[in-house]
């Protein structure tokens, strides 16, 4: 498998960044938001992602730039992350962002956390 080409070694699908865009819209001053993917300790896993909107960047960040959207990884994170798929779905089933991450060797009974 080869690794995107990008500085955070994440793919963000259109969906995704579309979606993104509209919820940064809705805020005060949305300009100043980005999308951070990060991964922690935690869940049964033992490894759990953090997907969420922040204004303040930190030393090491890697950043891409996707139509306006910037997307945000953390350098401890890179490792985990590199090759996975940010998506947004809206099906039936569920709806919101989910992640694809070709290093998770195994996962939790109910998807939130991942070895």
């Amino acid at each position: 498998m080869t690794t995107p080409t990008t500085n955070t070694g994440v793919i963000v699908t259109p969906e995704a960044v579309a979606k993104a865009k509209a919820l940064i819209a809705q805020e005060e001053d949305g300009d100043k938001y980005f999308l951070r993917l990060a991964v922690a300790a935690g869940g049964c896993a033992g490894l759990q992602y953090r997907l969420e909107f922040q204004t303040e960047l930190l030393d090491g960040d890697k950043i891409d730039d996707y139509d306006g959207l910037r997307f945000v990884v953390d350098k401890k994170s890179v490792p985990f992350l590199m090759g996975a798929t940010v998506k947004f779905e809206d099906t039936l089933q569920s709806s919101g962002f989910a992640i694809e991450n070709p290093n998770a060797t195994g996962s939790c009974a109910c998807g939130d956390s991942f070895n």
